[in-house]
């Protein structure tokens, strides 16, 4: 583990988050994914010209002051990201924590990095059991939509994956996970990229699995949202979706009015059999209920690494089973579906 010390600015601050997709071409098909994989790289390095954030230099000064890994020296210790960054004194081990606390938000996690426990805002460990048995990870190239931090990316590494790519358009948590990454092993097959799923349109189908989890509610057009995942799925592949739902036998979907629980980028929440028939009808078979779990306060909430409302905010405080604008509080569903088979009738569509 290598101490640094903060350097010059402009492209070298630009490089401490490239350097996670410039490499890439290594880890995608030759022929179509190669030229993919070129033109991911471009639109991730134009996205962070574009989405300038006035934060930017002070994270890539953060960036700069975390020692480097020499080696791998990360695992999974009871459901956290554990990272050891080993050789560190007293004096590096407190300048790393001062420095991942000035990223908060951190919202998924658990993490424990040099010593310093990162009590994240969801118990995404709670939600890596739910989806772990949905597909043999091992040896597999994982493409993970609105991945955040990239928490579940580690998981599914340690769980045997070949490489993930991460999409997360929230340009901080692309930087959270380069903290973590440039301390774990900066030459994990694992890069999150700052796009959403647009980028898909033009994704050969060289991924198995895909994953799609608390997007699917967010986008106008949540039909879009299915085709662009199996356009970026390989024939055969599984995608794994876990989306609010509402609980209702009929095929029908809630469109809030204006928020639900406080959010006002809600746009669609499907009943299962809804979302079953947007499924079946962009194409996907063999549709299976995994999972469905209320979300509850003790899986979301605010900690001092998330000092933000959450949940419990959320929540009429007359009836826990309300959202403050009373719709039905959060109901989430785990979803395992596949692409068919090249030349299959379905994939003819």
């Amino acid at each position: 583990m290598r101490p640094e010390n903060a350097g010059s600015g402009g492209r070298a601050d630009s490089e401490l988050l490239t350097s996670a997709w410039n490499g890439l071409s290594s880890w995608l098909p030759a022929g179509s994914g190669l030229e993919w994989a070129a033109l991911l790289s471009r639109a991730a390095d134009d996205a962070l010209v574009s989405v300038r954030h006035g934060q930017q230099g002070d994270w890539a000064a953060l960036l700069k002051i975390l020692p480097t890994a020499d080696a791998p020296c990360w695992g999974i210790e009871d459901g956290r990201v554990a990272v050891e960054a080993p050789g560190l004194s007293d004096s590096d081990r407190s300048r790393v924590a001062d420095a991942l606390m000035r990223l908060r938000p951190w919202r998924k996690g658990p993490f424990q990095i040099a010593g310093t426990f990162i009590d994240s805002e969801w118990r995404s460990d709670w939600k890596w059991d739910r989806i772990a048995g949905c597909t043999d990870w091992r040896h597999r190239r994982v493409l993970d939509v609105g991945c955040g931090n990239g928490y579940f990316g580690w998981r599914m590494l340690a769980a045997g994956a070949e490489s993930v790519l991460g999409l997360e358009p929230f340009l901080l948590y692309v930087v959270q996970h380069a903290a973590v990454r440039r301390l774990a092993d900066p030459a994990a097959p694992h890069a999150v990229v700052p796009l959403t799923d647009g980028c898909l349109q033009t994704c050969p189908g060289i991924f198995d699995p895909v994953v799609s989890m608390g997007v699917l509610y967010h986008r106008t057009g949540p039909v879009d949202h299915l085709l662009l995942l199996r356009n970026a799925l390989k024939p055969g592949g599984v995608l794994i979706l876990e989306t609010l739902i509402i609980d209702d036998p009929e095929p029908r979907v809630l469109v809030p009015q204006d928020r639900y629980a406080r959010m006002r980028n809600v746009w669609f929440i499907p009943s299962v059999p809804m979302l079953t028939r947007w499924l079946q009808r962009t194409g996907f078979r063999d549709v299976e209920v995994v999972d469905i779990t209320p979300t509850t306060v003790q899986e979301q909430r605010s900690t001092d690494w998330m000092t933000f409302e959450s949940l419990a905010d959320c929540l009429s405080p007359h009836d826990p089973s309300r959202t403050v604008e009373g719709w039905p509080a959060p109901l989430r569903a785990v979803v395992r579906a596949v692409r068919p088979p090249t030349g299959s009738p379905r994939e003819m569509l």
